[in-house]
């Protein structure tokens, strides 16, 4: 009867061998996902507050500069804003999809100065792409003319590089992107 208890704890300790690395990897693959949704949750968030900032902007010189500053603010841990890799402000039809070419695109490059009414401040943003302008934008319920037949519906996109943050995942490479986009209608303007 002893020899054979020795046998089954033998039985169990090589059967715990072959499922501990198993478990491991479930659970590293648990906590790994779990920071990659709260990334993108924080950088959703962000979208979402930027567009609706921009949306009540509107045609006001120095919005985006207010926009890229609001989206450093929202992006907090664990994410971190200086994996934000580019920032789109663009025309949105009423699904969010981009109209044409209107789009500013900004890089987290360099800096840009803003001013807005004698406050003045720096953004870690370069606009390398300019087609949709404050000044562009519609923000008057009769419409601007042209395309603009009512006030415009103003998208934010980010795009966000997360990288991994268990040494196990950087195994596989070196993180995942993602971009969130959302789009607000302007508020109008009397």
């Amino acid at each position: 009867m002893l020899f054979r208890r020795r046998e089954e704890l033998g039985q169990a300790l090589v059967e715990f061998a072959l499922v501990l690395p198993l478990l491991l990897l479930l659970i590293l693959g648990i906590i790994e996902f779990s920071f990659v949704w709260n990334s993108r949750n924080t950088v959703q968030f962000a979208s979402r507050d930027a567009s609706m900032l921009a949306a009540e902007g509107g045609s006001i010189l120095g919005t985006d500069c207010l926009v890229l500053q609001r989206i450093e603010s929202d992006i907090v841990s664990p994410a971190r804003a200086v994996r934000v890799e580019e920032v789109m402000i663009y025309w949105a039809d009423k699904n969010g999809g981009q109209i044409g070419s209107f789009k500013n695109v900004y890089d987290r490059s360099g800096s840009t100065a803003c001013d807005l009414g004698g406050s003045t401040f720096s953004v870690p943003y370069t606009l390398t792409t300019s087609g949709y302008l404050e000044a562009t934008r519609c923000d008057v319920l009769a419409g601007c003319g042209g395309a603009h037949t009512g006030v415009d519906t103003v998208g934010v996109q980010i795009t966000y590089e997360h990288q991994w943050l268990t040494s196990f995942a950087r195994l596989t490479g070196s993180g995942i992107t993602f971009a969130e986009t959302t789009a607000t209608r302007v508020e109008p303007q009397l």
